[in-house]
Formats: structure tokens, sequence, C-alpha cells
């Protein structure tokens, strides 16, 4: 169930024109014939939609998020202004590349990894649409071979540690043991975790991951980070009264107003952002679309600010 912003909505016509047009700058992306449009001293947001939810555990569907989440951030209900003041509405502030045709196939990785190297190869700042949790592995790939000393600022229901899930090593509940295992990142923060289990906890101590559940959260305050941080956003992070539209609804989480906090405290540069695991099957009326749209908004302002 998605956000209609009129009592008509979009057409089919208005809906293939405008996935015709964010596929063409997808083409024009990949192919190297465009440019940051910038101005001089701001960074522009490459928007870029990962339509992928093959390694989803419980519920599939968050393949469906990224055009919703796109349709409440244009929705007339509201602006593009970022609660720090930036206009993500002006020129050279955002550039939609669309979204990614991908098969349900590990094949899918080396897509996405190809498609955030050409972002950041043309100085865009990369923030990617999910999709399940399963595609941070590829996207930090793409950002290990730009950026030295990155670290993550995950923010999540769960750890994403496990050695494998289900038999599968690329699984959504295995992203972040692969990309330490590959020392893709310097370091990995987890805000809002409260489904740590034994295995899990084994995990993060052998990888050295600093963790806060929503137990410690108010311990983050301290925290200090140097270099550029990449942000992961997992929507199960916010508690199902905020966001019930995940696969994976557990109670007692952030509230927007806190992720939004937290996000703005974060130190250093944030260079590259994802928001994942938004189910539409699973959301009531378009509210979880509503509140990645804010995240959305709140991450680009920080990227672009």
């Amino acid at each position: 169930m998605g956000l209609r912003c009129s009592d008509d909505g979009e057409s089919f016509v208005e809906i293939a024109f405008r996935q015709r047009r964010q596929s063409s700058c997808l083409e024009l992306l990949l192919s190297g014939n465009v440019n940051c449009a910038a101005g001089e001293g701001m960074r522009t947001v490459g928007l870029l939609g990962i339509p992928f939810d093959a390694h989803s555990s419980y519920q599939r569907g968050a393949a469906a998020a990224p055009g919703l989440i796109r349709d409440a951030l244009r929705c007339d209900s509201s602006n593009l202004w970022s609660e720090a003041g930036v206009d993500l509405g002006a020129a050279g502030a955002l550039f939609d590349a669309g979204d990614l045709e991908l098969p349900p196939t590990l094949a899918a990785f080396e897509l996405i990894e190809s498609a955030v190297r050409s972002l950041l190869d043309r100085n865009y700042a990369p923030l990617c649409l999910g999709g399940d949790h399963s595609v941070t592995y590829a996207v930090v790939k793409a950002f290990a071979s730009c950026f030295d000393s990155l670290t993550i600022v995950h923010f999540d229901a769960h750890p994403d540690l496990y050695q494998e899930f289900q038999g599968n090593r690329f699984s959504h509940a295995c992203p972040f043991a692969r990309i330490l295992e590959e020392r893709l990142v310097a370091r990995l923060i987890q805000v809002g975790i409260r489904t740590m289990n034994v295995h899990q906890r084994e995990q993060a101590k052998r990888f050295a991951v600093e963790v806060f559940t929503m137990s410690k959260l108010p311990e983050i305050s301290g925290l200090r980070i140097k270099g550029p941080v990449y942000v992961s956003f997992d929507m199960d992070a916010l508690d199902p009264a905020f966001a019930p539209g995940v696969s994976h609804r557990e109670a007692g989480g952030l509230s927007v107003r806190e992720a939004i906090a937290l996000i703005h405290a974060i130190p250093g540069p944030i260079v590259g952002a994802d928001i994942v695991e938004y189910n539409p099957a699973r959301d009531w009326d378009g509210v979880t679309s509503v509140a990645a749209a804010k995240i959305l908004k709140e991450l680009a302002g920080r990227m672009i600010g």
C-alpha cells in the first residue's frame, strides 16, 4: 500500500514515463556521459534504487520499496527541505539514477557494485534504496575501492553478523560478517540492536564491533569518529509503531525523532548511505514509506551539508 499524493494518483502513462526516464538516467550514468551537476563546494547525492530481496529469510517484498520511497519523498504533503536547512530540490542537490534491473541471484551483487562505483567515479555521494540488507555488502565493496579507513554506522534491530543463515552466507542476516571478513571497512558501529544472540555476540567480539543496544543508547553521546562515514539504515531499527512496514518487526525500537537526532549527531563526513528492509506488503497506509523518506531527507542533508 503506497502513499497517494492526490485523489487520482499517477496514471499508467505517467508511471511508465517516469520509469523510462529513470532507466535512461541510469544508462547515461553507466555510459559515463553525465557529470556532477552540483555547484562548487556542494556534493550531489546520487539516488540509486536496488530492488533486490532474493536473500530475505522470512518475508520477501522489500524489492518493491525504492519507488514508493521516492513517491513519499516527492509527495506534495511535505517538501524537500531537511531539518538542517538543506534544500534537496535545489539544482545539483539530488541526481536520481533510477532503479537497477537485477536477477534474483548472486550475479546481482556485481551489478550493484558496478553501479555504485560508477556513481563514486563521477563524484556523486551514493544513497541507495533497497531492497533487503544483503545489498549492503555489494555497495560497501564499491566504497572500499574509493575510501580508506571507512566507518560504518549501522542502524538496525538485528546485528546481521551471522556466519551463515539458513545455509546462505549472503543472506540479509549476514552482510556485516562478509564486510568484516574482507576487511572492507576499518570500523563497524551498530545502533539500536535488540536481538543479539550468543552466536552474534561471539561474532561481534571476533570482529571488534562496537554495539550500542537500545538499553545502552545513551552511551553513544560520547562517540568519536575520524574519517569518512557510511550509514546503513535498516527500517526495523525504528519501533513498529513508527515503521510497521518491515518483514521483521521488533518492538522496543527507536522513534523517528530519536533516529533523526542520532543521524545529525554522527561526527565526520557522511560519504554514502543505504536505506533497506522497507517491505510495502507489510505497511499500513504508507506510514513506513513516509518514515523512510524522512530518513532519506536527513541523511541526504548531512551528505550534502
